[in-house]
């Protein structure tokens, strides 16, 4: 009997996020402090005699999920040649689409740190780079699930330093427009982040920003009063947007002051989505 193998997925989130100007192609240059919580996706690989893959999805945020990284992921690695065998991949989503916790992003990235820790595909690290890039920006730094600091020249410095922080996440029905909102970035940081292992102590990400929230603000106002509500909670140790949006996380080193926070929460904006999770 061919065994199936289970993988979880976790969460990303950008515990804070410069925006230091633009590249010739256009992009946005960024620094950003990454860290990852244990709500995950889960995700079962089981290899199938069949002439073509197989990918499902289930769970409460699995809707409209064709053109999803996973399928993207396959395409490259069979057009590469670098995979022969069929696989049964079936995702249950816990992590909402949208929300700036990169959950396409981090599926493709532990499906591909599966395949490359198995020896099922064997891969430069420049090849590796490229078939990330070809799926999203977020990829190559879920390949490796360690707290990162992302520098503007795309390097990514890893830590084994751990945060220890409870969060509350609370997303509203609406998703975010990556490219709509970094259009509306106006003004840029100057300097970036110090590079140390300092960056993740709580007095430091007290200090620290996300660039993006003005424009998100500005685009979706439900995200200011959601931050604004999350910033007068009891014990909260601060309060910021994660990526793009539109979660917006409040962290806490008290568990139970998260879990007040959470009951509050859910009492006064019902219909979002709203879970407590913890940095890993």
């Amino acid at each position: 009997m061919i065994k199936k193998e289970l993988i979880k997925s976790y969460a990303k989130i950008n515990l804070s996020l410069d925006v230091l100007g633009r590249y010739k192609n256009n992009l946005h240059k960024i620094h950003s402090v990454i860290s990852y919580i244990n709500l995950h996706d889960k995700i079962s690989i089981k290899p199938i005699k069949k002439p073509n893959h197989i990918i499902k999805f289930n769970g409460p945020f699995s809707k409209n999920l064709k053109n999803n990284t996973i399928s993207k992921l396959l395409n490259i690695l069979e057009k590469k040649k670098l995979i022969k065998k069929k696989d049964k991949i079936e995702t249950r989503k816990y992590i909402p689409q949208q929300s700036g916790l990169g959950g396409g992003s981090m599926n493709a990235a532990s499906i591909l740190s599966y395949f490359i820790k198995k020896n099922i595909i064997s891969i430069s690290k420049n090849e590796i780079i490229n078939i990330c890039n070809q799926i999203g920006s977020d990829v190559f730094i879920g390949l490796d699930r360690k707290n990162s600091i992302l520098l503007g020249n795309k390097k990514i410095k890893k830590f084994n330093t751990r945060i220890g922080l409870f969060v509350v996440l609370i997303k509203p029905k609406i998703g975010c427009s990556t490219k709509e909102i970094y259009k509306r970035v106006k003004n840029f940081s100057k300097g970036g982040i110090k590079i140390s292992s300092k960056i993740f102590k709580v007095e430091a990400l007290k200090n620290a920003k996300n660039d993006l929230e003005k424009p998100a603000f500005s685009l979706y106002p439900n995200l200011r009063k959601l931050k604004i509500f999350l910033s007068n909670l009891y014990q909260v140790e601060f309060v910021r947007m994660t990526g793009s949006g539109s979660t917006i996380v409040a962290y806490f080193s008290n568990k139970k002051s998260a879990i007040n926070a959470l009951k509050l929460a859910k009492k006064n904006f019902k219909n979002y989505w709203s879970i407590l999770s913890k940095t890993i």
